[in-house]
């Protein structure tokens, strides 16, 4: 349906006008993995479809990835990082537990002052939640150029003692710059959480409920722990519920959907996610093949990769997916500009 939505209104809209992506160097694969617990490379793939994820040094925090992905976004965009009015960081993996955020850090290391920072924590949703906290500060004329990341060092809240969520998780970052426009953008954003499904997925310790302790170190509950069975069966219920729900705002439906990006969790529940919507895996956008899942990182690096790639062209119908811990959910539909 390209172009239907620039007839439909003139009013400000928020538009997506850079994205970029940064991934550390080290290479983990399901190989390395067989030597570290009792799993092997089949059973991943079969299972997942992941085959290798990345690792950051042990050095290395959420904002300096973040700060590699915000610069590209930045090129792309044309602008300078003096010409950010506002910048919002999604991240479950936050450089410091309380303050500074990260979005502070990540403005400190762009080398600008006076500009608004803060964090965003919905998890794997994170990068959804920002961009739909973002677009109505585009619309409203509260700020023109937002910078909207997703960054996570994940390896280092994983039990790497744990098979069955040290294989699933790596290392990314992705940023999206949004500026205003007067014809297409971002159409609609949707978000959703269930607060009571919390336990199924989350880091029970570490925080104000249960500070860090010699004995939150002995039980290792400052680390991930997710129940996998009903995180698959509300993953697969949401993804394609959460992308109708957002077309819907707008007057289309799934058969108007030209190119999906959703979060990179698992093969399985995309496949699930492309079934409802009656999408060809031509028009979905996969790379946790190579990353595995990077949390808040995971749809604006898969989304600057099919950039990238020329699989989104101008004027098609977009929409990015997601759901994670808390539980969350959300999507956003964009007419590519």
């Amino acid at each position: 349906m390209k172009g239907l939505i620039n007839s439909m209104s003139n009013e400000r809209r928020a538009k997506i006008a850079g994205v970029g992506s940064y991934a550390p160097d080290k290479i983990l694969t399901n190989e390395d993995l067989e030597e570290m617990v009792d799993t092997n490379d089949e059973w991943i793939r079969q299972r997942t479809g992941i085959k290798e994820r990345r690792i950051a040094a042990d050095d290395v925090a959420s904002s300096d990835l973040a700060y590699h992905a915000s610069r590209e976004a930045l090129q792309n965009a044309g602008l300078e990082a003096s010409d950010l009015d506002l910048i919002l960081v999604a991240t479950s993996t936050p450089d410091h537990p309380g303050f500074p955020s990260t979005g502070c850090v990540l403005q400190d290391k762009l080398g600008i002052t006076d500009v608004p920072a803060f964090d965003v924590a919905a998890a794997c949703t994170g990068f959804i939640y920002g961009m739909s906290t973002a677009t109505q500060y585009v619309e409203t004329g509260a700020y023109d150029n937002i910078l909207v990341v997703g960054t996570e060092v994940l390896s280092k809240v994983i039990d790497w003692e744990d098979r069955n969520t040290c294989v699933l998780f790596g290392d990314g970052a992705g940023a999206a710059v949004l500026t205003p426009s007067d014809e297409g953008g971002i159409l609609s954003n949707t978000l959703g959480a269930d607060g009571s499904r919390g336990n199924v997925l989350e880091i029970p310790s570490g925080g104000s409920k249960e500070p860090f302790s010699q004995a939150v170190l002995e039980e290792r509950s400052h680390y991930v722990r997710m129940d996998g069975k009903p995180v698959f069966k509300f993953a697969v219920k949401i993804l394609g519920e959460a992308a109708v729900e957002a077309l819907e705002k707008v007057g289309l439906d799934k058969d108007d959907i030209d190119f999906l990006v959703p979060h990179q969790a698992n093969t399985r529940i995309i496949d699930a996610a492309a079934k409802r919507l009656d999408l060809s895996r031509e028009q979905i956008y996969i790379n946790l093949d190579k990353y595995g899942n990077t949390s808040a990182a995971s749809i604006p690096l898969a989304l600057d990769e099919a950039v990238k790639d020329n699989q989104i062209e101008s004027g098609d119908i977009v929409v990015l997916v997601g759901f994670g811990g808390g539980l969350t959910w959300g999507a956003t539909v964009i007419e590519w500009t």
